[in-house]
């Protein structure tokens, strides 16, 4: 396939940094295995197969996917698929069940409904799928908030025809301050799960796998005690928050969008032609909608659909109408949704393409 130049591709467009990526996901295999962990990535953030190969090749043991068209798009690479959202509505059921039978597929619950529905399709398609109990944590999202609710889950999870009760998966969502911070909420979170490992081994229902983690605790997995599964999902690319956070440094974010100065009328600010529609409109508490990449204190201070406000009163630098510049998203998961495909660059050269297929909620699977 013949490649573009990156100065021929039309603004915007979404950057992936190749060296970067790859070091992201070398650093990521590290420290799962220096710590015993499984890394079962969320495949969300990227939503790209051949990256999830990526992922597998460098030690991931599965891929967690939120939507039937992830996993289908996921099912075609990995043989380990884990549904982090539980499935409601026979069309969704129905489409997962589809999935190849080579596909270990598990499935987070946390009512008895979904576990009904989720049985019958499974004996009426003749495959068994993996539960995990998931908890609430702190997150106050989903999940069964008492120990009693999960054990009373799990044991009807393992006498279920067609279900294979396998553990506990929870999402720590709610922690989001700077990583030096974190040391308290992970203690607390250490401790809730603790009552309900404790009350599930007490039942007779000891969780094989006890699944969490997120690109903002990352580093910190290995402190929640328990936990044998992390499943983040901004890590190959990370983003401004993340370095905000304290997950990453500037360095080592891999991804921008690609962007066009179209106007400079408005003084003290420049106008770029990646609005909402291609960053996301997601705040920080420091303030604005993403940074540029190669001088981070350059913010995107306002955004139209089609139209960003760079900041300049903190920089000598004054653009020109057609100077390109890479902005730093805030919330990458999100900005990459927004987008066709992703280029690979490296040392200012394409060196790749991407369709973002597991996009949309269409079926991907033939019929």
């Amino acid at each position: 396939m013949s490649l573009p130049s990156l100065d021929s591709i039309e603004t915007p467009a979404a950057l992936v940094d190749e060296d970067r990526l790859e070091k992201n996901l070398q650093k990521a295999a590290v420290y799962v295995r220096e710590h015993g962990l499984r890394w079962r990535p969320h495949t969300k953030t990227h939503k790209v197969p051949e990256l999830a190969v990526r992922q597998l090749q460098a030690g991931a043991s599965g891929v967690t996917v939120a939507t039937p068209r992830e996993a289908e798009v996921m099912g075609a690479v990995a043989d380990d698929v884990l549904l982090a959202y539980s499935p409601v509505g026979a069309s969704k059921l129905t489409r997962l069940m589809a999935l190849p039978g080579r596909v270990r597929l598990s499935v987070a619950v946390d009512s008895r409904e979904v576990l009904a529905g989720l049985a019958e399709a499974a004996h009426g398609a003749g495959r068994r799928v993996g539960v995990l109990v998931e908890l609430d944590l702190g997150m106050r999202r989903v999940g069964v908030p008492t120990p009693e609710e999960a054990v009373t889950l799990a044991r009807e999870a393992a006498g279920t025809q067609g279900l294979e009760y396998q553990g506990v998966m929870f999402y720590p969502g709610h922690i989001r301050m700077p990583l030096a911070e974190q040391g308290p909420a992970l203690a607390e979170v250490s401790r809730r799960l603790g009552t309900f490992l404790e009350a599930l081994g007490a039942a007779g229902l000891k969780p094989g796998i006890v699944s969490g983690g997120s690109t903002p605790t990352l580093w910190r997995s290995h402190e929640v005690v328990g936990m044998n599964e992390i499943r983040p999902g901004i890590t190959p690319f990370f983003d401004r928050a993340s370095a905000w956070m304290g997950a990453c440094g500037w360095d080592e974010v891999a991804y921008s969008v690609l962007a066009t100065v179209v106007s400079t009328a408005v003084p003290g600010q420049a106008v770029i032609d990646a609005g909402s529609k291609a960053l996301a409109k997601e705040e920080l508490p420091v303030g604005g909608y993403g940074a540029l990449l190669e001088r981070p204190d350059v913010v995107v201070h306002a955004l139209s659909e089609e139209h960003g406000m760079l900041d300049l009163s903190r920089t000598a630098w004054r653009p020109r109408v057609g100077e390109r510049v890479r902005v730093v998203p805030n919330h990458v998961c999100v900005s990459v949704n927004l987008q066709d495909e992703l280029w690979a660059v490296r040392g200012g050269q394409v060196v790749g393409r991407w369709d973002v297929t597991g996009r949309g909620r269409g079926t991907s699977l033939k019929t």
